[in-house]
């Protein structure tokens, strides 16, 4: 099963309702999404519409390890996800995180104590990482590791989990043969499930081809 979706509402929430199934809400630069637009959310939303959510900054800029401020940051994550119904808790790294012994000890510690409190934990390395290091330890800790397949290629995962952060950055949209390339990857996984999301500026419009391209409803 193939999921194509957005970070965030890239156009308004009624409008993205119609096109796609799946989106990730809050932000991991800022705080959790505001007690208003999740109502608002849980009241428009069709019903087979799932929400992934995004864990705030404070959790990688602790560097994972555990105390009061992280406690503080997951409890409010967790409400959050139980009012929207979501499966999926998203963690991402800065990119100042490194990959040292202590750093990718401390991340997989973690990692295995959030595991509980979702149906699905996804944590997404920062760019300079190797996708390999990433992959052992979401597999040890029984997680997902999120990854560019464009950069990174498939994951060997039964759960793909694939962000697409713009080909030059989070300003910059994919072009045809980008989408092409990722359609091919896609049909050449082998995943019991894969997530494709996109999270560029041009977001709504490329996930829009892409998912046209792999004649997905």
């Amino acid at each position: 099963m193939i999921t194509v979706g957005c970070c965030g509402f890239p156009v308004p929430a009624t409008r993205y309702f119609k096109e796609f199934s799946y989106t990730e809400v809050g932000d991991a630069h800022g705080a959790t999404p505001a007690s208003g637009s999740v109502r608002r959310w849980k009241r428009e939303a069709p019903p087979t519409f799932r929400f992934a959510i995004i864990a705030t900054k404070e959790i990688g800029a602790e560097g994972f390890r555990e105390g009061k401020v992280i406690e503080n940051a997951l409890t409010t994550m967790t409400d959050v996800a139980r009012d929207l119904s979501a499966a999926t808790g998203l963690f991402i790294a800065p990119a100042e995180f490194t990959s040292s012994r202590a750093n990718k000890a401390a991340v997989k510690e973690f990692l295995t104590h959030v595991k509980p409190r979702f149906e699905r934990v996804v944590w997404e390395p920062p760019p300079s990482w190797e996708a390999s290091d990433a992959e052992a330890i979401a597999k040890d800790a029984g997680v997902i590791a999120a990854r560019d397949p464009l950069a990174h290629g498939l994951s060997p995962a039964k759960v793909g989990y694939y962000r697409l952060p713009g080909p030059a950055g989070h300003k910059s949209r994919y072009e045809d043969p980008a989408i092409d390339k990722l359609a091919e990857l896609a049909r050449a996984a082998k995943h019991d499930d894969a997530f494709y999301v996109f999270t560029n500026v041009d977001m709504f419009a490329d996930a829009k081809r892409f998912k046209k391209l792999m004649k997905l409803p």
